[in-house]
């Protein structure tokens, strides 16, 4: 490794105060200094001077330097899309900061050259004499190296070139116009080189590894600056693109009926923002194509006498994109065969190129957008996608007046609907007004039928099993006998009328004279005066649910239109029955959901109240009762819960007499015996037959009135731990919802007595970790006071006793605690509940084991404490003895970086040592002192890998540690630095206490510091103190006698 000024190892990394600048050579290193005792002062001003003066070249390199970077970065910011401005910038900012007479700026696109900028004659010459199109990527030339090997080529001499490079063709030509020295530098973008930067120097001056760096930033810069431009002009082009794109989508919706404009205006965007020389549209049929608009640069072009071509893919381009229905892209008429057609065209307009886009509908071409231009390979990927996208605006523009066209053909076919939907409508507006009352819509729609079919009667049959029954006429009462003839004979199936025919075979059934017809046998058709009639079956899933019979006293068929109109009002009539039937369903489940809604409020009331109460039961029996009370309309509720041999009353609410206050645990009593079987018991009536199933539960009940009873089991993993008793003084059985309710109820007691009887035991746990937190913080302050770390060893056989057993205690507990609290919730997992209120009780189920896995991890972690107490013990000090203090705190560098490094093979840190040469000799205990000193060195590599591999971190951040020595007179002091976290401002005053740490839990213990600092102040008398700035740095600064008593720190070796 290097040596520093002081002879000390030096980083590997080079020291930034060592750093040449371009253009300029460092002075001489100066020679060793004598020892200051043995300097002349002659020497001294001359030292001084020379010292001065290098640091004035430095400083005025290091001006020029960052003129040329701002002046660069300036061309970059002003120059938008344009891409040479900054590039010839960077050209003529070299050639001046290297002292160059001659600078190229070279960008490739595959192995051509397509862009330079020279400055200078060299440069130029070079440009004359070997032209930028003989110059290739990878081919044997300066440039085409850089670029295609991607690395920096320095040639420092050309008259002496490595034989690798005697052969390319411009380096001769440098030479004659006086390059020296050339240096060849890729611009890279993304890792790869798209360009090179070529300096060169007209004296023999070889670049420095410096300068080659600098080259290299600039680069970067030049890169920098394409790639804005290169943004810029996608960002424009594009907008272009958008603006161009709403032009004509606002022209296709302003002309809906004619696609002239918007193929205009799509041929004159195409040659605007393509750059091409012509835009076509033309259209197609089967046999030919001809052309609807041709748009030059100078406007729309005229189409009189414009032929219609035949489609002929042998005789011209666009045939071969009509028939292959895919886009035609020939990018160099050069290169083929041209067509008469093409050939006529390329000798008339002189086009070279040209792009043949089908319009495609159904997958059957309408036309052609074709765009052409006069220099071959115009069109691009991004151009072709743009040219389709005018494609497809022109096939919408297309569809849009065919659409439009056919709109308006079916606008005739809907006006004459109108009238009939008018008056459906009219008919539709009086059924939705009595939506709910099935008998008027029927009515409504017998008579709407009858007067808009042009028929005398009308009347309605529904379904009753096998037979259909009337339900409606339109003529109300006006022939109450034969109305009553129709409800008293029923319609079925048959022959014998147009309504029984329609019910057996679920068809319109019209009979044009029923006098006529001798299947026909209506023996009360005279009293209704008919002649003809037509029946339409009523269908709902292909079922006949009804018949709507229209009749006239006049023979006559039916027309069609007929037909159709009562068949509409056959439809509205299954509608209108489906309505009623549904809402008859709705109107049952609304009854059921209310009475759920009730259940759910009920439950949800006993759920808020196990919330609030988690401590005391009471409460929440007290809320069951009452709720079951009303819910399940029983006259009173009871809670029993077991001892062990009883069942003892816990909680009542209703008026009924109570004065059994507990039960044995037996078969006898209802409550009794539904604890014992654990199952639900209910007893229909108390004083019947089985009511003798529980004696006495029945001399109760006949004492007090009671008659119905229900006694529902409170089930825990199983096990009875008490019942809920229901009790009506009526003989009316409880429904199987009410039971159901009961047993929901019952759940939520277990709930309740389940969370006190979890938050008695939690309460009791964390008292017992209060209790033992409070022994560990005494034997932590006894560990503090008795003389510190003095007596750690003593201490150690008393800290298993007195600190392990608590911790023993405190984490057996708390895992305790969380399987109690799995078997909570487990408990809870059986219980019915709704959605919302089981994620609350799953939320303070999940919030209590996270608080006992809390109280676990800390008793862990007071573990860990006892374990570094142990082991920061120490039997003693060594010898006191003077020994070198820039060799202490090199070694203790070396050391806690080698540490380091074996602990973690990615850590990375600078260290830069600066020792006072004078420091010389310090009477120490030189084990002590190493100590302190890895302490503080390993904390400062702590803190610098904390801020590196923080999120808000910059990526060049670069890890520091620097140690300094100074001679004070008779004293000595060290300096420990890093760049690293710092320390917050209410850590600092406690940074030397003991136990006290700013690192997470875990990492560490407070000794160290505290350590060092005993050793510091009482074993050297000397002093330690931190200065620091959070998210900059922190140092701290120790200070030592040269002469120091050898003391001990108490409780050492003697």
């Amino acid at each position: 490794m290097k040596r520093g000024r002081s002879g000390s190892k030096s980083s590997a990394r080079p020291p930034t105060s060592r750093v040449k600048k371009p253009g300029l050579r460092e002075p001489a290193p100066r020679a060793k200094a004598a020892p200051r005792a043995k300097a002349a002062p002659r020497e001294q001003k001359t030292s001084v001077a020379a010292e001065n003066a290098r640091l004035k070249i430095l400083l005025e390199a290091a001006r020029l330097q960052q003129q040329a970077s701002a002046e660069i970065l300036r061309a970059i910011a002003e120059a938008g899309g344009d891409v040479a401005r900054p590039l010839q910038q960077i050209a003529e900012t070299m050639a001046r900061l290297f002292a160059a007479p001659s600078v190229s700026v070279q960008l490739a696109e595959g192995r051509e050259f397509t862009q330079e900028y020279r400055v200078g004659s060299i440069a130029q010459r070079i440009g004359s004499a070997y032209p930028r199109s003989n110059i290739k990527v990878g081919g044997r030339n300066l440039p085409g190296t850089v670029v295609a090997e991607n690395r920096q080529i320095h040639i420092p001499d050309l008259d002496h070139l490595d034989p690798s490079m005697a052969d390319f063709p411009g380096l001769p030509h440098a030479r004659a116009g006086g390059a020296r020295v050339v240096c060849g530098t890729p611009l890279r973008r993304e890792g790869r080189a798209i360009g090179a930067l070529i300096v060169f120097r007209d004296q023999l001056l070889p670049f420095t590894d410096e300068e080659l760096a600098l080259l290299q930033s600039v680069a970067d810069q030049a890169v920098i600056a394409i790639e804005n431009a290169r943004l810029f002009n996608e960002k424009r082009d594009a907008l272009a693109r958008q603006t161009a794109t709403s032009d004509i989508l606002r022209v296709i919706s302003q002309s809906p009926t004619d696609a002239q404009p918007v193929f205009d205006v799509i041929a004159q965007t195409a040659i605007r923002l393509l750059g091409c020389h012509r835009a076509f549209i033309q259209r197609c049929d089967d046999e030919c194509f001809w052309t609807v608009t041709w748009w030059g640069a100078e406007g729309r072009l005229p189409l009189a006498n414009t032929p219609r071509v035949k489609i002929d893919p042998a005789a011209n381009f666009p045939s071969r994109a009509i028939v292959q229905k895919e886009t035609v892209h020939l990018p160099d008429w050069s290169l083929l065969e041209l067509p008469p057609h093409e050939r006529m065209i390329r000798d008339r307009l002189g086009l070279q190129t040209a792009l043949f886009m089908p319009l495609l509908r159904d997958n059957k071409c309408i036309g052609l957008l074709s765009v052409a231009g006069t220099r071959p390979n115009m069109f691009g990927e991004n151009e072709i996608a743009l040219a389709e996208s005018f494609r497809d605006q022109a096939l919408i523009a297309i569809e849009n007046v065919r659409l439009f066209d056919e709109v308006q053909s079916k606008a005739g076919d809907l006006a004459e609907a109108l009238q009939q939907q008018t008056a459906t409508a009219d008919v539709l507006k009086v059924i939705s007004r009595s939506a709910f009352d099935l008998q008027t819509v029927l009515e409504t729609l017998t008579h709407s039928a009858v007067e808009l079919s042009g028929t005398s009667n009308g009347a309605i049959f529904l379904r009753d099993g096998d037979v259909f029954r009337y339900r409606a006429s339109s003529r109300g009462d006006s022939n109450p006998v034969w109305l009553k003839w129709l409800e008293d004979h029923p319609q079925r199936a048959g022959r014998n009328t147009a309504t029984a025919r329609a019910i057996a075979t679920g068809k319109v059934a019209a009979v044009a004279d029923v006098l006529a017809d001798p299947e026909v046998d209506l023996p009360a058709t005279p009293l209704a005066g008919i002649r003809a009639a037509l029946s339409v079956p009523l269908l709902r899933d292909g079922k006949v649910e009804g018949v709507m019979t229209l009749t006239r006293q006049v023979p006559g068929p039916f027309t069609d239109r007929q037909i159709d109109l009562v068949q509409t009002f056959a439809d509205q009539a299954v509608i209108a029955i489906e309505n009623a039937r549904l809402l008859d369903e709705i109107q049952a489940k609304t009854r059921d959901l209310s009475e759920a809604l009730t259940y759910q409020t009920g439950s949800a009331n006993i759920l808020n109240v196990i919330a609030s109460s988690p401590t005391d039961v009471a409460p929440v029996l007290k809320a069951i009762v009452e709720n079951a009370c009303e819910l399940c309309e029983a006259d009173d509720a009871i809670v029993y819960l077991s001892d062990g041999q009883y069942l003892r009353f816990s909680a009542h609410h209703g008026p009924l007499e109570f004065n059994v206050e507990k039960w044995p645990i037996d078969r006898a009593s209802a409550a009794g015996r539904a604890f014992v079987d654990r199952e639900s018991v209910h007893i229909h009536d108390v004083l019947s037959k089985q009511g003798e199933q529980v004696p006495a539960g029945q001399l109760a009940a006949r004492r007090i009135g009671v008659r119905t009873m229900l006694s529902v089991p409170l089930l825990r993993k199983g096990e009875s731990i008490g019942t809920i008793v229901l009790r009506r003084t009526q003989v009316h059985p409880f429904s199987g919802k009410q039971i159901a309710l009961l047993k929901t109820f019952a759940d939520q007691a277990v709930i309740a007595l389940g969370n006190v009887r979890l938050f008695e035991q939690v309460q009791a746990k964390t008292r017992e970790l209060e209790h033992s937190l409070e022994d560990l913080r005494t034997a932590q302050d006894r560990l503090v006071q008795t003389e510190k770390l003095a007596s750690l060893g003593q201490l150690t056989a008393g800290i298993a006793h007195e600190i392990k057993n608590p911790l023993n205690f405190v984490n057996n507990f708390s895992a305790l605690s969380l399987d109690l609290t799995d078997e909570l919730k487990d408990l809870l997992a059986k219980a019915e509940l709704a959605e919302e209120l089981r994620k609350d009780i799953d939320e303070l189920t999940e919030l209590l084991k996270d608080n006992l896995a809390k109280v676990v991890r800390h008793g862990k972690r007071a573990d860990s404490i006892v374990k570094n107490m142990l082991l920061h013990s120490r039997e003693g000090s060594g010898d006191h003895r003077p020994a070198d203090i820039n060799a202490l705190v090199d070694e203790s560098l070396n050391l806690a970086y080698h540490g380091a490094r074996a602990e973690n093979a990615a850590f990375q840190v600078t260290l830069q040592r600066d020792f006072d040469p004078v420091a010389g000799l310090v009477e120490v205990f030189p084990q002590e002192i190493t100590r302190v000193l890895l302490n503080l060195i390993s904390n400062g590599f702590y803190a610098v890998s904390k801020r590196k591999a923080a999120p808000s971190e910059a990526a060049d951040f670069k890890p520091l540690v620097t140690a300094t020595t100074r001679a004070r007179g008779d004293q000595v002091e060290i300096r420990i630095r890093d760049n690293g976290t710092g320390i917050p401002p209410e850590a600092r005053e406690k940074i030397f206490n003991p136990f006290f740490t700013t690192k997470p839990a875990g990492e560490g213990t407070g000794l160290g510091l505290s350590m060092s600092h005993d050793i510091i102040v009482k074993q050297h008398g000397g002093s330690i103190a931190v200065e620091t700035e959070p998210g900059e740095f922190t140092e701290f600064i120790v200070t030592l006698r040269r002469k120091s008593a050898a003391q001990k720190l108490p409780g050492e070796a003697r």
